[in-house]
């Protein structure tokens, strides 16, 4: 199975931290926030990695190469010609991905679940992991019915950043460019082909310097 990364975003809410640093390469408990991404992948048997660039990408080639010293195997996709939102993103790599499901997670995301738990139903063609809204986001991003995502709004709960998808979900989109995965995840939960889990463990999104703060003060996170 392969993992893709995402890391291609500009950071503009971490400024002045990302003036000169791509925020995948900021630090959090002596590790920069793509490395807790490649180790849960790497944890969960998970070495083969895609990673999409953009924002200073030189940095982060520089930084990981093909993975070796690592002991992943990672492919980038270049988004340096402009940034294709998150679904544009993935259909760009998908030519990297194979055709069979594979795991994403953001890479500006720490959470401590355990991806080889990450299974995609027969019936679904993505499986997401979603979390109790945090302050940032209370109205939460979506409704869960048992196992299956709606879009009645009932609770709401908010995605996590962390999913298993199906190429297949993309198949009507591969000639779209700069694409938000929201528009692709609500047409296909119109048709009950997207799953999900609510998890209660640890999860911190790095979206602010404060957040940053909060994540190095406060969690202790296993930074293999």
């Amino acid at each position: 199975m392969f993992g893709m990364i995402l890391a291609a975003g500009r950071g503009k809410r971490m400024m002045p931290l990302t003036k000169n640093t791509p925020k995948p390469l900021i630090k959090v408990q002596g590790l920069t926030l793509i490395e807790h991404s490649i180790n849960a992948l790497k944890n969960a048997g998970i070495t083969k990695i895609v990673i999409n660039i953009s924002y200073l990408s030189v940095q982060i080639k520089s930084h990981f190469g093909n993975g070796s010293k690592f002991g992943v195997n990672i492919h980038y996709s270049d988004e340096s010609k402009g940034v294709l939102e998150t679904a544009g993103g993935i259909i760009k790599a998908l030519p990297l991905l194979g055709i069979k499901p594979f795991v994403v997670i953001n890479s500006d995301v720490l959470c401590d679940y355990d991806l080889s738990n990450l299974t995609l139903p027969e019936s679904s063609l993505a499986h997401l992991v979603l979390i109790d809204n945090p302050e940032h986001n209370p109205a939460g991003d979506f409704s869960l019915n048992n196992t299956q995502l709606t879009l009645i709004n009932t609770k709401t709960y908010t995605f996590s950043g962390v999913g298993i998808y199906h190429p297949i979900l993309f198949k009507s989109y591969l000639f779209e460019k700069k694409l938000a995965l929201s528009k692709v995840l609500k047409a296909a939960i119109a048709k009950n082909q997207i799953s999900a889990e609510h998890y209660t463990g640890y999860w911190q999104d790095i979206g602010t310097p404060e957040r940053l703060e909060l994540a190095n003060k406060q969690v202790k996170l296993n930074v293999k």
